[in-house]
């Protein structure tokens, strides 16, 4: 596996692609919460990172950035509610396919969806207890990525957490093999893109600013986190 030495920035997702199919786009974005309850471990980053930062009285927020199909922010409610938190949380996405199918899901108490970048909250002058993102870094280009964690330290008052993928020939191998019975959606070849793409921790250490700590996730994970 060569070509897993270097981060694949010519790969392109399917599901970025405006014409891509959109009943497989659909399928994708339900499928998301199946795969991010298996490899993404926010249930673990919420109890070691999120859960201890949050106020025993008044109202929390959480702004969740690129939210996607919108299993992850829903997780937080459900888990906020659990441990007797109050939380408010704001996911966007700028895709309005995204967008969309988040919002014709049932609701879930405490969630609002945007359609909007990071930067036009920051420019907005919102602020949140509490930012988020999952699987977005290795979207980016160089700037953008520069671009998002500023905004990240401008809306965050005091935790920011972007959780990716690490590129590993172990976890490119176990996933191409574990997702090949979800058929009908992008998720295994997208997937399988998005690993070609990522970050290896020494590199997105060498990529991001020293405010900026990287930690490793077990099994193939990178959690960027930034405390105000």
């Amino acid at each position: 596996m060569a070509f897993l030495t270097h981060r694949d920035l010519t790969a392109v997702e399917e599901m970025d692609k405006p014409g891509c199919n959109p009943a497989m786009l659909e399928r994708t974005y339900a499928q998301f919460g199946l795969v991010n309850r298996t490899v993404a471990g926010w249930h673990h980053t919420w109890a070691r990172h999120v859960r201890p930062v949050l106020r025993t009285s008044g109202t929390n927020t959480l702004l969740d950035i690129g939210s996607g199909g919108g299993d992850v922010p829903r997780a937080f409610a459900r888990w906020a509610a659990r441990d007797g938190f109050r939380l408010d949380i704001t996911a966007i996405d700028p895709d309005e396919r995204a967008h969309a199918y988040a919002n014709s899901q049932p609701t879930t108490p405490g969630v609002t969806f945007r359609r909007a970048f990071s930067s036009e909250l920051v420019a907005e002058g919102a602020r949140f207890d509490v930012v988020t993102s999952n699987h977005v870094l290795h979207h980016l280009s160089p700037g953008e990525l520069r671009g998002l964690l500023a905004d990240s330290e401008q809306l965050g008052t005091r935790l920011a957490l972007h959780s990716d993928i690490v590129r590993t020939r172990v976890g490119f191998a176990l996933f191409g093999v574990a997702t090949l019975p979800l058929r009908g959606s992008y998720i295994r070849r997208d997937g399988l893109t998005s690993i070609r793409r990522s970050y290896l921790a020494e590199e997105l250490r060498a990529a991001v600013p020293p405010a900026w700590r990287v930690e490793r996730q077990f099994p193939f994970r990178n959690l960027l986190v930034h405390r105000a």
